[in-house]
């Protein structure tokens, strides 16, 4: 009799997994078609950096609907809710970014943005395509889910909805960091961080990578500064452009004849280059501007001082100077190996064994990072690319002419509240 009391009270937990993943399962089906509207909504709307307002608004009106205790202008925009549940335990975050990108969309869809905004002086057009629309969507979603189940969850999930992933506007602040600063994290403090990203990968796959999974990256400036002088008369003045070219050409050796790339990947670019306003003169100053991808911290520290050797001394042989600033920039996105392995089980659940795939080292970057520097994290990749169409055809985050295919966000969903639920549980 005793024995079989044991197997009972023993069965119970896993009992109450099942009828919470249960619940998951018919929640987000329920709320699917609710996210998509909400995605469009977004896509048709685009915020840049820092300026997320109407999408912010969206969101805590939403989150407040559910009874979820929600603090705006976090970090300028952002947006926390902080859902608690029936039973004491831990606390687990789940972060989306809401910010778009100055790119002209060429995709044609019915709810495609003709939104035009201004970004360092100029008129743009505004564009999710890095596909920040369908994270809020997806966390809206979960934020549904996770409320109708509040009573059966033993801890608490913090709701972060986050502005300027892309990167704040030149002079001002924003992202995870300011987020962070401005206490996110604590009052309650968080123990474990999940994020998800769409990608190019296809639709009912997911991909994460244990330990370093996305690069480093920092923009540098390059302000070269010569003599300005008639283009007719070259020896009367510095050439800054020559200087400038030299610098570039120069910078190429860093990685391929000077960095161990055995070791880790790395990356130096070259974005911009501007001097000058009219054919026939030589200008005083040309800038470059660019950006560096590391996964070693010694390896970015040797490559910002490559940069800073190449550019001052290529400047000086030339008679001009160059001055350099490399920015923090953000780090690594390093997903702790021992939560990573122990929620693998939950990717599982969600899309199967053999669709949760480990992915090579990415050398584009994620602010995310920043919240992984300070609680253990894990981040992921969802495919979005729709079953018919090739890998060779994928069309890129940050491209004008990007996709993604609505039928990945109730995975989404699914996903996000599954890792929600389990840690809570401690579930492996």
């Amino acid at each position: 009799m005793r024995s079989s009391a044991l197997l009972i009270v023993c069965a119970l937990p896993m009992l109450a997994d099942s009828d919470l993943h249960s619940d998951i399962d018919a929640g987000a089906q329920d709320v699917e078609e609710q996210v998509i509207a909400w995605r469009r909504d977004i896509h048709r709307n685009p915020e840049l950096s820092n300026r997320e307002h109407r999408t912010a608004a969206l969101v805590a009106k939403h989150l407040r609907s559910l009874g979820i205790d929600v603090t705006t202008g976090v970090a300028h925009t952002g947006v926390v809710g902080l859902l608690k549940g029936g039973k004491p335990g831990p606390v687990v975050a789940l972060r989306a970014d809401m910010d778009a990108l100055p790119v002209v969309e060429q995709t044609g869809l019915p709810y495609a943005s003709t939104v035009k905004a201004e970004y360092l002086g100029q008129e743009v057009g505004v564009m999710h395509a890095c596909g920040h629309d369908n994270h809020v969507a997806i966390l809206m979603g979960a934020a549904t889910v996770l409320a109708g189940i509040r009573e059966a969850l033993p801890g608490t999930v913090k709701l972060i909805f986050q502005p300027a992933e892309e990167g704040p506007p030149p002079g001002e602040e924003g992202g995870a960091a300011l987020m962070i600063r401005e206490g996110v994290l604590e009052s309650p403090r968080v123990d474990a961080i999940f994020g998800l990203h769409v990608g190019q990968t296809p639709v009912g796959e997911v991909g994460y990578r244990p330990l370093g999974m996305m690069a480093s990256a920092q923009r540098f400036e390059i302000r070269v500064k010569g003599r300005q002088t008639h283009g007719a008369a070259p020896w009367a003045g510095v050439d800054p452009i020559v200087a400038g070219a030299q610098i570039v050409m120069s910078l190429q050796t860093i990685v391929s004849r000077r960095v161990d790339v055995t070791a880790a990947p790395a990356v130096v670019t070259v974005g911009t280059f501007q001097a000058g306003v009219r054919n026939n003169i030589i200008p005083d100053e040309a800038v470059l501007t660019g950006t560096i991808r590391t996964f070693d911290p010694q390896i970015t520290e040797y490559v910002h001082e490559r940069i800073q050797e190449i550019a001052t001394q290529v400047a000086a042989a030339n008679g001009a100077t160059a001055e350099v600033t490399i920015d923090d920039g953000t780090a690594v996105t390093f997903n702790d190996a021992t939560l990573a392995a122990r929620m693998r089980g939950s990717l599982e659940r969600v899309y199967g064994a053999d669709h949760v795939v480990e992915i090579p080292r990415v050398t584009v970057a994620e602010d995310f990072s920043a919240f992984q520097q300070e609680v253990p994290g894990l981040f992921f990749f969802i495919g979005v690319r729709p079953a018919d169409v090739p890998p060779e055809k994928a069309i890129p985050n940050h491209s004008p002419y990007f996709y993604a295919d609505e039928s990945a966000l109730e995975g989404g969903v699914r996903v996000m509240s599954t890792l929600a639920v389990d840690y809570l549980l401690g579930a492996d």
